[in-house]
């Protein structure tokens, strides 16, 4: 009787709300990867609209099969991996993807990643009908290798060139031969673009694959960044690159158009100022008239531009222009047979979508209200419909929706709140939408274009129910308003057995960069368990939007321009100042962690927040923006010698003096993006006024501080200091 009691007793325990069978560790997060969620790589609807193809395993090797897409029944295996072979050696097809035609594939191997967007690799090209698998090129490595429209050639950059590969005959065409190493770059965008503008492949095939348009980047005057990698050599490598930072020369730009039949050139005219940005081009649905972007340097005034590709002339269709800055898109969309093209703009203070005819005159506002469209993701010419996804079921949620070319019969296709985006199959038939929430990890499933549910692919059951394994606090959403009355948006993860009536300790992190967001009803892999983590160790996790993010309109994404940093930590201040005001926290013990933007926030927030901050972790944070890169500097601050109170009045080396807790710097030394020099100058200039800080150095790691235990080691660094200084 009494191990009955004593079990009964251990049953009651085990029950108890809050008790946890399993404790979260850094290893699961970051050696183990135990939380990783699945995903639905591999799936591709055909053009056919009517199949689908998807990776089968098949013992030690992967199988590319042909499935019905309404009944999922098994058509038949279309390749079997273990065949695709060349010189005897099995090629790796998981990250196979289909020529336009779909009688070829291309399989890319042995990446090597150069930059954020860029790398180099050996493809290979598969022929379907013959099972015969040949190597691209012989000549080394290649970058951005796309296929022509019709399939028949591919288009590569290698060593700064421009090629095409006919794959009938086999002849490679060296298309530009000046390319050289940090001074002309051919169809491949300078370091600057391709962080900035978010694109690194700057070449673009015509419709019928006769003319292939390029940009040059003649980064000869861009000055030189270099920074030494610790390889156990006797001596540190260098790795040099041009790397333009605020108020410096950037690369000059020139455009062109190769036309294939006549082996002939043709360089575009782009107007005569080299001090602007061509951030976009793009061909019309016209296969002779090349669509170009061209910016200005302050990126306050944006021109579409149309050219001739025959004799190169240009012509303005449409030009933006604003008091602050305009944001670049891909939402440019050419409808077919010249009837004009779809366009993204902020210009009555909400990202919508307008439709525009061929000369540029504007037909009608497709979508309207005090919300933002987030991304534009197609147009049905056949039932006249757009896609896109949009906060207007709050700012929090991503949907997606579909509406006529004339703004009428839209339709949210997104069933719960949460988000959700989606991928298109070619002719929009079909789409792939990712769906997730806060506390829900992603459900991958396959709607046809009314959003009707025509299968799911992944749902995660298995890492839902590893989920109840252990003692989670949902993430809860809340708002307040700041000391200017404006209402934040902000989520909270409370402690494990919780109890309103103890005071807790609260960590809050942030990014809160122009336009981006943290505060989403979106799952967040890692940063759920990390957090997890620290609510187990008995802390609360808070996390705001200030002013400056996304989803809520221009003005309040704009009203950070030419003082960034400035009312973004007074908002920050603000949250720890509602905070210590609640009856559950500690307003004694309030820290603050971030990355990046979030890391010069940190280390502003340790400084000029002294009275509301016991201690702070900077990662890789910008300390003067001056340091930075002059895209995304100058788009929010201008040059400094335009505005030099808006890069010093909110430069953490500024403000080392008022610092009162406990700091911790971390930084990769082999940062290309922001440079290990920014840390360098703001512990000097904590070294310059006694003050104790601690300082973590990743050598060689890049901006994202990974590879190997070098996660585990970061965040077991991060929640010892936190242990001990919160």
């Amino acid at each position: 009787m009494k191990v009955f009691y004593s079990f009964l007793i251990l049953l009651i325990v085990l029950l108890q709300p809050g008790y946890s069978q399993k404790q979260v560790t850094i290893d699961d997060l970051w050696v183990k990867y135990a939380f990783m969620p699945a995903s639905a790589g591999g799936f591709n609807v055909m053009k056919n609209g009517t199949h689908y193809t998807d990776l089968e395993q098949d013992g030690d090797y992967q199988n590319i099969v042909k499935y019905d897409l309404k009944s999922g029944k098994k058509i038949e295996v279309l390749v079997k991996g273990s065949g695709v072979k060349f010189k005897d050696k099995v090629i790796d097809i998981s990250g196979y993807s289909f020529s336009p035609d779909e009688t070829k594939l291309f399989f890319s191997v042995e990446e090597e990643r150069i930059y954020r967007r860029s790398s180099v690799e050996k493809n290979y090209v598969y022929d379907i009908k013959s099972g015969k698998t040949e190597e691209l090129s012989e000549s080394g490595k290649q970058m951005f290798a796309t296929f022509s429209p019709v399939g028949n050639k591919v288009a590569f950059v290698r060593n700064n060139n421009l090629f095409i590969k006919d794959l009938a005959t086999g002849k490679e065409t060296e298309i530009t031969s000046d390319g050289k190493n940090n001074e002309i770059k051919n169809g491949w965008a300078d370091w600057v673009y391709e962080e900035e503008f978010s694109k690194a492949n700057y070449f673009v095939w015509n419709a019928d694959g006769s003319k292939l348009a390029y940009v040059r980047f003649d980064e000869s005057k861009v000055k030189e960044y270099t920074f030494d990698t610790y390889n156990n050599n006797l001596y540190p490598d260098k790795v040099t690159f041009k790397y333009p930072k605020a108020g410096e020369d950037n690369s000059v730009l020139s455009v062109h158009v190769f036309d294939l039949p006549a082996a002939k050139t043709t360089t575009i005219d782009i107007g005569t100022e080299t001090d602007i940005y061509i951030p976009r081009i793009q061909w019309t649905t016209d296969k002779n008239v090349l669509s170009l972007q061209r910016m200005n340097r302050l990126q306050n005034k944006l021109e579409l531009l149309y050219a001739n590709a025959t004799d190169g002339t240009t012509k303005p269709i449409l030009t933006e222009e604003a008091k602050t800055y305009i944001d670049i898109t891909d939402d440019l969309t050419f409808l077919p047979n010249n009837k004009g093209f779809i366009w993204s703009s902020e210009k009555d203070n909400y990202n919508h979508l307008y439709y525009y005819d061929n000369t540029g005159k504007l037909v009608n506002q497709i979508t309207k209200g005090n919300w933002d469209v987030i991304s534009f993701n197609g147009y049905d010419e056949k039932t006249n419909t757009l896609f896109y996804i949009s906060t207007e079921n709050g700012q929090i949620n991503r949907d997606i929706y579909s509406i006529k070319l004339d703004g009428s019969a839209k339709k949210r296709l997104s069933p719960v709140a949460g988000t959700s985006s989606a991928e298109f199959s070619t002719g929009l038939k079909y789409y792939v939408s990712t769906y997730s929430n806060a506390n829900t990890p992603p459900v991958y499933e396959l709607h046809s274009a009314d959003g009707k549910l025509v299968k799911v692919l992944e749902d995660n059951k298995e890492l839902q129910a590893k989920m109840k394994e252990y003692s989670l606090s949902k993430k809860e959403f809340f708002t307040f308003k700041n000391t200017d009355g404006i209402e934040l948006n902000g989520w909270m993860m409370k402690p494990q057995n919780f109890d309103p009536a103890k005071k807790y300790p609260v960590y809050m992190f942030a990014y809160n960069g122009p336009g981006s967001n943290e505060c989403n009803n979106a799952w967040e892999t890692f940063d759920f368990w990390w957090h997890s983590l620290l609510n187990q160790e008995g802390y609360m996790v808070v996390c705001v939007d200030g002013r400056g993010t996304l989803g809520r309109g221009r003005e309040f994404k704009h009203c950070t321009y030419l003082q960034l940093g400035k009312l973004e930590t007074l908002d920050q201040i603000d949250v720890a100042k509602y905070l210590g005001d609640l009856p559950y926290v500690d307003k004694t013990r309030i820290g603050f962690q971030g990355w990046s933007f979030g890391a010069y926030m940190a280390s502003l927030l340790i400084s000029k927040g002294s009275d509301y901050f016991k201690a702070a972790i900077a990662v890789a944070p910008v300390t003067n923006w001056k340091f930075y890169d002059n895209i995304y500097t100058e788009r929010f601050l201008r040059k400094p010698k335009d505005n030099t109170s808006g890069y010093e009045d909110n430069s953490p080396v500024n403000f080392t003096k008022k610092i009162k807790g406990k700091f911790l710097l971390v930084h990769g030394s082999g940062d290309d993006n922001v440079h290990y020099q920014n840390s360098m100058e703001l512990a000097n200039a904590l070294v310059k006024n006694n003050v104790p800080f601690e300082f973590m150095t990743y050598p060689n790691k890049n901006h994202g501080i990974y590879g190997g235990y070098t996660r585990a080691h970061l965040y077991n660094k991060i929640l010892k200091f936190v242990k001990e200084n919160l």
